[in-house]
């Protein structure tokens, strides 16, 4: 199908494999995205809800301050990064690095902060500069994978629930401070208590938390019920077998940098 204004071509990526992601081609090469913003718009609000994400290919970004104003340009409000599971630096106001993992490590497919009871409604990725080799990013419909779990995993999930349980540095896993953007315990305990999260300051100075979250969600806009949780990436049985021995070795099961149990433990 045609956007007429700009011409702006828009079509799935891969034909005869669903909707996600629909692309929208620069009509020429570097046409500067601002120039299109207008435009953007409303393809945007016709076609995100449905196919669930939106690639532009073939535009002209022009840096990350213009990646901001960009994103910013759509009305909705850029957050910032927090109670972060994964380091991140911030480059501009809104605006994060991807996890900062080593490039010989690949992170599951996941929905952005579905360990919490707060997320994103929308996400932007830019990438400034392109992996040499590799560097694809994983994506799927979560309302597909719902559909596929089996029926009585999903009511048992549901049921449930998840508890999210997180055991903070000691050189096994990102500090505190840099979670919660503080050095202040005070700020920490405020946060927690906010937003639903047990915490506990261990002996020895560091802290635990533990959220009951959502294992499936509706979605407030089409009702749509999705797959909803990040069990498959805090549960202990996603690292290697040799990761998990030797963490075994060093703490006991409660210590583990992050693990995940139903709702009732």
């Amino acid at each position: 199908m045609m956007s007429h204004a700009l011409s702006l071509d828009i079509r799935p990526l891969l034909e005869g494999a669903g909707t996600l992601p629909m692309v929208v081609q620069a009509p020429e090469p570097g046409l500067d995205l601002m120039e299109a913003l207008g435009e953007f718009k409303l393809l945007v609000a016709e076609h995100l809800y449905s196919a669930g994400g939106i690639l532009f290919r073939g535009f002209e970004v022009g840096g990350a301050e213009a990646f901001r104003e960009f994103a910013a340009g759509f009305g909705d409000p850029l957050l910032n990064y927090e109670f972060g599971s994964t380091p991140r630096s911030n480059v501009t106001k809104g605006v994060y690095t991807s996890t900062e993992y080593p490039a010989h490590q690949s992170i599951p497919l996941h929905n952005e902060q579905a360990y919490t009871l707060d997320w994103p409604m929308k996400i932007w990725f830019y990438s400034m500069i392109a992996a040499q080799t590799g560097g694809e990013t994983p994506i799927a419909d979560s309302r597909e994978i719902y559909r596929r779990v089996p029926a009585r995993i999903r009511d048992r999930f549901i049921e449930k629930k998840l508890m999210y349980v997180r055991n903070y540095g000691n050189g096994l896993d990102v500090e505190w401070s840099q979670v919660f953007n503080t050095e202040d315990e005070r700020v920490v305990e405020a946060y927690c208590r906010a937003h639903n999260i047990e915490c506990e300051w261990k002996d020895d100075g560091e802290l635990r938390t533990r959220q009951i979250c959502q294992a499936v969600s509706r979605h407030p806009v089409t009702q749509d019920t999705v797959w909803f949780n990040q069990a498959h990436l805090f549960h202990i049985s996603n690292l290697q077998p040799e990761v998990r021995e030797t963490l075994l070795d060093v703490v006991d099961e409660e210590d583990l940098p992050r693990n995940v149990y139903y709702g009732d433990g």
